[in-house]
């Protein structure tokens, strides 16, 4: 890459700054993108110094899904993502993501990011090629090429020496999803991915999405705008801390359902006793 990141920068912190990558990258290793696996949550109990923010969650993702997750505010909706992506352990139950490590590419909420960390929007995207070239490896003429495909294709053709800071939230989201489409990953978690940005890029970041689907990767996403989830996502998972709804979106997305969801979310008790952990179901 042209600019390194500083030693300073713990590698840990450098990762979390612009999506999840692979915790040990095998440098110049080829691309390989296999199927999209099936995903399959088992009795999953998610939460924060044991008290649960998810109750005993069951069900499969199939191959190539595209699955909106919605829900009221504090519903559990990120806690599931951060689960899929392997950053938040079960306090029970079980998530069945076969090579995990390699499979998913997890682009968590702009608010959880720095953007005024000194890196060019070239470095940020070539970041995509982290598996294949290792933390600090050079990058040659066919991956720039590739980082610079991946921009036009996100419009952001001619930024790539922009500094991340100088771009506004849409241009950045842009660059992000850049980045993420170098993983080349059959599993793609977006977190909140439309959120504070106009609707131009909202448009323009949608069909990117599509066509991830229409190439066979399982994409999921945390959204709000339920409107944008009927006209793009034809699977849906309700939830207010426990399953409320799960399956075809006109289906999941009725009045009663959502009535329900949000009495179940009123209702939840942010006080209640620890959850125990449960024994493991047999794979």
């Amino acid at each position: 890459m042209s600019t390194p990141p500083p030693p300073a920068l713990a590698r840990a912190s450098w990762r979390r700054l612009f999506s999840r990558s692979p915790a040990h990258p095998a440098p110049g290793a080829p691309p390989a993108r296999g199927p999209a696996p099936s995903i399959r949550l088992e009795n999953l109990t998610l939460g924060y110094d044991r008290h649960p923010a998810i109750h005993h969650l069951n069900l499969t993702i199939p191959p190539g899904e595209l699955l909106a997750i919605v829900g009221p505010n504090g519903a559990g909706k990120s806690t599931l993502l951060k689960a899929l992506a392997g950053e938040l352990p079960p306090l029970g139950g079980v998530v069945h993501l076969p090579g995990a490590a390699d499979t998913v590419a997890y682009l968590p909420q702009q608010s959880e990011i720095d953007i005024d960390f000194p890196i060019t929007v070239f470095d940020l995207v070539a970041l995509g090629l982290w598996r294949e070239v290792g933390a600090f490896g050079a990058i040659g003429r066919a991956e720039a090429e590739r980082v610079r495909a991946a921009l036009v294709r996100v419009g952001l053709a001619g930024f790539e020496q922009r500094t991340i800071g100088s771009l506004s939230g849409g241009q950045f989201q842009r660059a992000r999803f850049a980045r993420l489409s170098l993983q080349d990953a059959p599993v793609l978690l977006l977190d909140e991915p439309f959120t504070a940005i106009d609707s131009r890029t909202t448009e323009d970041l949608l069909r990117v999405v599509v066509d991830w689907h229409c190439d066979g990767r399982t994409v999921v996403a945390v959204l709000h705008d339920l409107e944008q989830v009927r006209r793009h996502f034809p699977a849906c998972l309700l939830i207010a801390r426990e399953p409320i709804a799960y399956g075809e979106t006109a289906s999941v997305l009725t009045r009663e359902n959502l009535r329900l969801a949000r009495h179940s979310s009123e209702a939840f008790d942010d006080h209640a006793s620890v959850c125990h952990r449960d024994p493991e179901p047999r794979p």
